[in-house]
């Protein structure tokens, strides 16, 4: 066990108390850290909305290794991290249930109609809840675009409501029951979409006007992955001339959003990107952050790397 000086910092808010029993002896956190702080730190833990680039790196000269609270990397430059000899950790699997407990979230809250339904009740319009169509989940065909862990524990959760599964993922082993050879495929045959891939250049709007046609009229899409999935003009559009049944989004492009017309529909449910950040969750992606860095620290390899 290391007895050397190391200095942890955060780039972002992390509740120290998340950290520091897993430090080891010689090994401190520094929840706000000052200039002199970064400067003389071993290890950052990063959380998802902070940006790491070649000024932050700049202002940490010691600096060994970042631990990014999640997968996604799309604000830190991993490659010159590289360049500098800093490992970038990542932590996934530690927040799998969260996310896809929260695509069940959205999805219950769109097809339960919830929002309408609480207004009905709220504002005393009881006799006018027969106008309002509310939705079944059970005997549907959920379509889930990406299969890796979170793409499978939705599937899972899908099978105890009864559903039916269609994947689509051209890298993941997908049982042979649920593949679809093309997003296309996947759209055709779905009640519901979900969305579990990384954001790339070539998945940019994924989710078109062409695509958002294939769907199934009524069709409702969940997108708790990466916001410049889905072209929010042609969802909107989809939504008021009543092809898409609902939409549900805890992701957007960038965060914070500026307010876009899609979010004042009624058949739209909103998260701030908070579904893969449970209590739990955050603990175990927290604690997964440190023991990855400290892992670096001690010369060894962590349980997983981002690459460039």
């Amino acid at each position: 066990m290391s007895t050397t000086s190391e200095t942890f910092v955060a780039l972002g808010a992390v509740d120290p108390e998340l950290i520091t029993p897993f430090l080891a002896p010689g090994q401190r956190f520094v929840p706000d850290p000052t200039e002199e702080d970064l400067a003389t730190a071993d290890a950052a833990i990063v959380r998802a909305a902070f940006t790491v680039d070649a000024a932050m790196l700049d202002r940490m000269p010691a600096l060994k290794v970042v631990a990014r609270t999640g997968v996604g990397t799309d604000l830190v430059d991993v490659a010159e991290a590289g360049r500098r000899g800093i490992a970038v950790v990542i932590t996934p699997g530690s927040n799998t249930s969260a996310v896809a407990e929260g695509v069940f979230a959205h999805l219950l809250a769109t097809v339960k109609r919830l929002s309408t339904l609480t207004a009905l009740v709220r504002e005393g319009r009881w006799n006018q809840r027969g106008g309002v169509t509310v939705g079944d989940l059970d005997g549907a065909t959920l379509g889930i675009v990406g299969f890796g862990r979170i793409g499978r524990r939705a599937a899972r959760i899908a099978a105890a409501f009864d559903m039916e599964v269609r994947a689509y993922d051209p890298y993941a082993d997908v049982p042979a029951e649920h593949r679809c050879d093309s997003v296309e495929e996947l759209l055709a045959a779905s009640d519901f979409v979900t969305l579990h891939v990384p954001l790339t250049p070539e998945n940019h709007h994924l989710i078109n006007a062409d695509r958002i046609a294939l769907m199934r009229p009524g069709s409702v899409l969940v997108n708790c992955s990466r916001g410049a999935l889905i072209d929010l003009d042609a969802a909107h559009k989809a939504l008021q001339d009543g092809h898409l049944g609902g939409l549900g989004l805890d992701v957007y492009h960038p965060e914070p959003p500026a307010h876009h017309p899609v979010f004042d529909h009624p058949n739209t449910v909103l998260t701030p990107h908070l579904m893969g950040f449970t209590q739990r969750a955050m603990a175990l992606t927290i604690q997964a952050a440190v023991q990855g860095a400290a892992a670096v620290l001690r010369g060894e390899q962590p349980p997983a790397l981002a690459t460039p």
